[in-house]
């Protein structure tokens, strides 16, 4: 692997680690998890749900509510299922703390947002043997990845001439692979 590197750390990740996570994880706790739709995180949360995960809300503000129709907890400590990635929707300040919380609980990978870099957390982390991403979004990687955002104009850096089918729902449907 010849990553970018910026301040030590990766900076850079080639399709193939990004796709490995997505197709490795089932189970993502969202921390930050807001429950306005018109915020990043609501819609991430929706979207990955939509593509098979078990989101897991996690904001302290709003315990026992719902976002999304799943329900939030108050911390990673306090979710009653194993978590595989835990999604940082926080500042970068924030990220080392829960980093923490993520080892403790057994996740396998600590994914921050767009806009989240801490090579502290970042090396704690891998030290523990977690998978990490920095700066980037799982919903906008999917998407990606599976052809959908090149139905927007956006470069997929994939050509083809076919066309994408429509879903059950009414809406185009892809996915990384095989159906889960």
């Amino acid at each position: 692997m010849t990553p970018e590197m910026s301040g030590g750390r990766q900076e850079t990740y080639s399709d193939r680690e990004i796709r490995e996570i997505l197709d490795s994880v089932r189970t993502i706790a969202v921390v930050g998890a807001s429950p306005k739709p018109s915020r990043p995180s609501y819609f991430v949360s929706k979207y990955l749900m939509a593509k098979g995960y078990d989101v897991i809300p996690v904001n302290p503000g709003h315990g026992g509510k719902d976002i999304a129709g799943a329900r939030v907890f108050e911390s990673l400590a306090q979710i009653d299922r194993p978590v595989d990635m835990v999604d940082i929707f926080r500042s970068a300040d924030a990220a080392y703390g829960i980093t923490q919380q993520a080892i403790a609980i057994g996740a396998k990978v600590v994914w921050m947002q767009l806009g989240v870099r801490d090579e502290e957390a970042a090396a704690l982390a891998e030290a523990a043997g977690l998978k990490v991403v920095m700066n980037r979004c799982p919903k906008i990687e999917y998407g990606r990845l599976s052809g959908e955002i090149g139905w927007t104009g956006v470069n997929s850096r994939v050509l083809s001439s076919r066309r994408p089918g429509m879903g059950a729902t009414g809406g185009q449907q892809r996915t990384l692979g095989p159906k889960r």
